[in-house]
């Protein structure tokens, strides 16, 4: 597995980010949905990254800028058919060891907090991130779950 950064030109990230905010639709109401589309992706700041297998996109993460120090983990999606081998964790690892080697000091991410997103939530407290408060512009909703980690 290969991760690169994100080319936006090549037609197959657009699918990939297509399926993850399919993935999201019937989980909550559009207010409480919170994945970045293609156009957010690309915004100021934003860094994307792809993992490649075999030429297939398996999985993406990324990181947006909050405050000076404080990112925000966005996109982290991994193809359903590979889940359970890995890409997560080495997607992670890679957007953390970046986060850190820009002197980022605090990475937070929002998830949902139904059924659906629990395996996400345990995920992400085994790396380290614990409940927290909204941070950014998000306000408090029994839909999302705060976490966040030092680094």
């Amino acid at each position: 597995m290969q991760i690169s950064p994100a080319d936006f030109a090549d037609p197959r990230l657009a699918a990939f980010l297509q399926a993850h905010l399919d993935d999201m639709e019937p989980t909550a109401p559009p207010e409480s949905r919170h994945a970045l589309d293609l156009t957010a992706l690309q915004g100021p700041g934003v860094r994307l990254w792809v993992a490649a297998e075999d030429g297939d996109l398996v999985g993406t993460v990324a990181l947006a800028p909050l405050d000076r120090g404080h990112e925000e983990l966005k996109s982290m999606r991994t193809e359903p058919r590979l889940r359970g081998r890995g890409v997560a964790s080495r997607l992670l690892a890679h957007a953390l060891a970046d986060a850190r080697s820009r002197g980022v000091e605090r990475v937070s991410l929002e998830t949902g907090s139904m059924a659906f997103f629990e395996p996400a939530r345990a995920f992400y407290a085994r790396a380290g991130f614990v409940p927290c408060g909204p941070f950014g512009s998000y306000v408090e909703d029994p839909n999302s779950t705060f976490m966040t980690r030092g680094l």
